[in-house]
């Protein structure tokens, strides 16, 4: 689908977003969704230029490894994430136990489910990637917005010269463990430290992004400022 000049998105196993972006220096993936998404990107993989995360969980990481083995893509992983996407099993810290949301959520099973089926784990595990803050260049003209809490070392990805803002899981438009939907942090199963993932959303408004991008969910085109006040509104479930 095509959500801004440019810039396809593609969704993974009903739940996770990743984007293509066209640039002169050839197309740049920001994310990789899980494993599976190898399919999606195949077709073009030895154009590609990078494979930027937001962050490092295993529905980030997907076609990464990938693609750095077999065709050299360099993959930029952000700084205070290294530790999770080196991880053999799928490591992160999250701020409430998912055994909880396991019980309590339908969406929670089918997500954990989809990611056992999609093989997520073998996509957590990168081995040669750049790191990356918000003061280094990125490929593309991607700048990167840190936004810590969801981990340690999030960033959203703005490309101001076409008024957009890939968020990450930093907000999201649907909740992979509720399914509510609207502007919001991901759930507590999943996110490490809300109060910070809170205060980072005031980082995502002071872009003044157009349309904003999500990990999970559908596009907003309705400006990151007013994503922001949703999402700190709505909280984490």
């Amino acid at each position: 689908m095509r959500v801004g000049e440019g810039i396809e998105r593609f969704e993974d196993q009903g739940v996770v977003n990743w984007y293509l972006v066209e640039t002169g220096d050839g197309p740049v993936a920001v994310d990789a969704g899980f494993p599976t998404a190898w399919r999606q990107i195949e077709p073009r993989v030895g154009e590609l230029r990078a494979i930027v995360l937001t962050h490092g969980h295993i529905d980030h990481c997907g076609f990464a490894p990938k693609a750095s083995r077999r065709h050299g893509v360099p993959v930029y992983v952000p700084r205070g994430d290294e530790r999770i996407v080196r991880s053999p099993i799928p490591f992160a810290e999250s701020s409430r136990s998912p055994a909880a949301y396991v019980l309590r959520h339908g969406p929670t099973r089918r997500l954990y489910l989809r990611a056992l089926k999609a093989g997520g784990v073998l996509g957590q595990t990168l081995r040669d990637f750049e790191v990356y803050g918000p003061v280094d260049e990125l490929p593309g003209g991607l700048r990167a917005i840190a936004t810590p809490g969801h981990t340690d070392g999030h960033c959203a990805l703005h490309l101001p010269d076409r008024d957009v803002l890939f968020a990450g899981d930093a907000i999201v438009t649907t909740d992979p463990y509720t399914d509510r939907t609207g502007p919001r942090l991901v759930a507590r199963a999943a996110t490490k430290d809300v109060a910070r993932a809170l205060a980072s959303l005031d980082a995502i408004a002071a872009t003044g992004a157009r349309t904003v991008l999500t990990g999970h969910g559908e596009p907003w085109t309705g400006g990151a400022a007013a994503a922001a006040e949703e999402a700190r509104r709505n909280g984490a479930a």
